[in-house]
């Protein structure tokens, strides 16, 4: 347990890690996506003969391959920062975190990057059959490396598969299968992909939508809006029922979070679901946090309990149920997981004790507490929490957690609608004169970025204070170094991706003005 931290240091080491992964998610999905779309279009190519198809995968290989190569930076800036920002998580959690990284590294990076050069220089120099296989398999390798790198996201949502080695401080994995099908892993992986391909489908109609606007390249952009249009629409839908599957799952593994997703401080059964609500601060407090309420709100009533429980009696609960214990629902309080918590420290600390006067008889006697299965699920599992000050601690930021959640709930259905009608007024043959629509395709570009990252603040601020579930807060986490240093390579990294993400748009636009070569 780390004293006397610097909560500066806490605060720019989060920053930095925040600002590396907001520039690294702006990157990720257009690349998950866009790698499936092109595997697709060279497919029917090959599989038709067509040259026009060719023209087309080339063109949108392009821009992948711009998007694809600035993506890599930041993202290498990212696992660096958890040896040099985050050390104290490192060892705490190296054997298990540590492997999901090593294989995403040895297996998924590998086979992306090998095949990668195959498909944007071998067009002329391998067979079509072998192109499109090295095309599928950069597609199958972008996805790997996302799976990689959420089951490893996902079990500091949701701790398993592990035991607590006292002798090293570290936990060390047991059982690999249940890190990787960890429940929070699936749902966070199934989302997160269909979330990218969401994010190119929009990328490829509105992009497309603009060479209609401008009367150019009319072939490739409707052809283009055929694949964009029904790929996004099945990734929309895929979205949205994988995102209801992720809420069940953390109402029940992470309800802190869920109840902050709802701004629900009292439990309740017949708990109606917000569809659109504004938060207002009020006199009342929990501790020393201001409880928000509702100033106004659109609700569906017994809707959230339907969801999460399968009926309307379901009971879903409330920040309050968390703070101060329900009996009934058996949820236990925070102050009594704190001072669980911290009698799991204090064994530990009576084992360091007991090593360094070597006496053998009490190493041995706590080595079997940490052992036993009844010490690890009423005690150890609250570790974290003798490190909490106060009860309130453990509330995230309510309001960005509402807001975050609905808006990105909202942006969801406006996707589907977006290409439901693009495929309508495609198949109508009407697209080319709806201009409105067209610009409201064009206009809609951002709009996926915006509803990623705001699932990532959610996912991120959500479990606040954790950096792991329960088991180990953000303030023991980081690396003791000076807070001067942060914010040295804060600036650096800002001014560093931003650059790049100006480049890539730069580059971008001129390549989209230029189109395709014929």
């Amino acid at each position: 347990m780390i004293e006397n931290i610097d909560l500066s240091l806490v605060d720019w080491s989060r920053a930095q890690f925040a600002l590396t992964a907001v520039y690294h998610w702006l990157f990720v999905p257009l690349t998950l996506g866009l790698s499936f779309i092109l595997a697709i279009m060279e497919t029917i190519y090959v599989k038709t003969g067509n040259e026009e198809w060719r023209q087309i995968t080339r063109f949108w290989m392009t821009l992948f391959g711009i998007n694809f190569a600035i993506g890599i930076a930041t993202g290498i800036i990212l696992e660096f920062e958890f040896g040099t920002n985050w050390s104290n998580y490192s060892w705490f959690v190296g054997d298990i975190f540590g492997t999901p990284l090593a294989v995403e590294g040895i297996l998924a990076f590998f086979l992306e990057s090998t095949f990668v050069a195959v498909m944007f220089f071998g067009w002329n120099k391998v067979s079509k059959k072998f192109h499109l296989v090295s095309t599928w398999l950069v597609a199958v390798g972008a996805t790997l490396s996302a799976l990689w790198i959420l089951v490893a996201n996902a079990w500091m949502q949701h701790p398993v598969g592990m035991i607590f080695n006292p002798e090293t401080a570290r936990n060390e994995m047991v059982n690999f299968w249940a890190v990787l099908f960890n429940q929070v892993a699936v749902d966070k992986f199934l989302h997160t992909v269909s979330s990218g391909f969401l994010l190119a489908s929009m990328f490829v109609l509105g992009i497309s939508a603009w060479y209609l606007i401008s009367k150019r390249e009319e072939l490739l952009a409707k052809r283009s809006i055929l694949i964009a249009g029904v790929f996004g629409l099945l990734s929309s839908l895929m979205v949205a029922f994988t995102g209801d599957q992720s809420a069940r799952t953390v109402s029940k593994i992470q309800p802190v979070k869920f109840a902050s997703m709802e701004a629900m401080y009292e439990g309740k059964t017949n708990a109606g679901l917000i569809a659109f609500g504004i938060l207002k601060d009020t006199e009342k407090k929990i501790g020393d946090k201001t409880i928000k309420e509702f100033a106004f709100k659109i609700q569906i009533p017994g809707l959230l309990s339907v969801l999460t429980g399968g009926d309307k009696d379901s009971y879903v609960q409330g920040l309050k149920d968390h703070i101060s214990g329900n009996e009934k629902l058996g949820i236990t309080s925070t102050p009594e997981k704190m001072q669980r918590g911290k009698f799991a420290m204090d064994v530990l600390t009576s084992y360091k004790r007991a090593r360094l006067i070597n006496d053998t008889a009490q190493i041995s006697a706590i080595k079997g507490v940490f052992k036993e299965q009844d010490f690890r699920d009423k005690y150890f599992r609250y570790f974290g929490y003798a490190s909490v000050d106060k009860p309130e601690d453990v509330i995230p930021n309510v309001a960005v957690s509402f807001y975050s959640f609905h808006l990105m709930v909202v942006l969801g259905f406006l996707f589907i609608m977006i290409f439901s009608v693009a495929l309508y007024l495609l198949f109508k043959g009407t697209l080319s004169d709806n201009k409105w629509f067209l610009w409201i395709a064009l206009l809609s570009i951002p709009l996926p970025y915006i509803a990623s990252e705001l699932g990532w603040l959610l996912t991120e601020i959500g479990r606040q204070p954790w950096i792991i579930q329960d088991m180990m807060t953000v303030s023991q986490a980081v690396s003791q170094i000076s807070t001067g240093s942060v914010i040295t390579t804060f600036i650096l990294f800002a001014v560093l991706f931003t650059g790049l993400l100006i480049s890539e748009v730069s580059i971008l636009l001129k390549q989209i003005k230029t189109g395709p070569k014929h």
